[in-house]
């Protein structure tokens, strides 16, 4: 688990990351379009579900270095100031994207990519139901920032297995509450 307590060692990078076959919002093949391999079969089977169903999703942002973290993070800060960017990006070496089991997607189009417009999407809606059938849940749910630590992000999911998304996703609960983790303070 990583969140605002549980960070990773320095610089930690996944050996097994590859590019997950699915639609980006972007072409390049960057950093940001891997993720661990169990993770991206998974993904490759949620997006072609969606598929199948009429939802087109597309990745936004998968995999990111502790120094891609560090640039985005002191961007946010610089923006927002660093109490309000706390609620919305991770401090690097704390960030759930350097695991390389969480990605950020939207619809096809990329609208609303990683915005709260996001949210009610018929694409936010189609994950809110179906990422447990693949083994991901949905982070950061709504009113639980008490508890994770930022505000909801309907777009950002992570995956930790089939077994463990069923639980977490039954019980309405967070990744925190299912290890029962200090709840996170602001």
């Amino acid at each position: 688990m990583v969140n605002k307590q549980y960070g990773l060692p320095d610089n930690y990078k996944p050996t097994d990351l590859v590019y997950p076959d699915v639609r980006f919002t972007f072409k390049e093949k960057i950093e940001k379009r891997m993720m661990r391999s169990e993770a991206a079969k998974a993904l490759e089977k949620m997006f072609a579900g969606a598929e199948e169903d009429g939802i087109y999703l597309a990745g936004v942002s998968a995999y990111r270095s502790q120094a891609t973290q560090t640039t985005l993070y002191n961007r946010y800060v610089e923006r927002d100031g660093e109490e309000k960017a706390r609620t919305y990006s991770a401090v690097p070496g704390y960030s759930e994207h350097q695991t390389g089991l969480a990605i950020d997607v939207s619809g096809s189009d990329g609208k609303c990519a990683a915005e709260s417009c996001f949210g009610g999407t018929k694409e936010a809606e189609w994950l809110a139901k179906h990422v447990g059938e693949y083994g991901f849940i949905i982070r950061y749910p709504e009113g639980k920032q008490d508890i994770t630590g930022y505000k909801y992000e309907p777009w950002h999911i992570r995956y930790v297995g089939k077994d463990i998304a069923a639980y977490i996703n039954e019980k309405d609960i967070t990744l925190e509450e299912y290890y029962d983790a200090i709840p996170v303070s602001k």
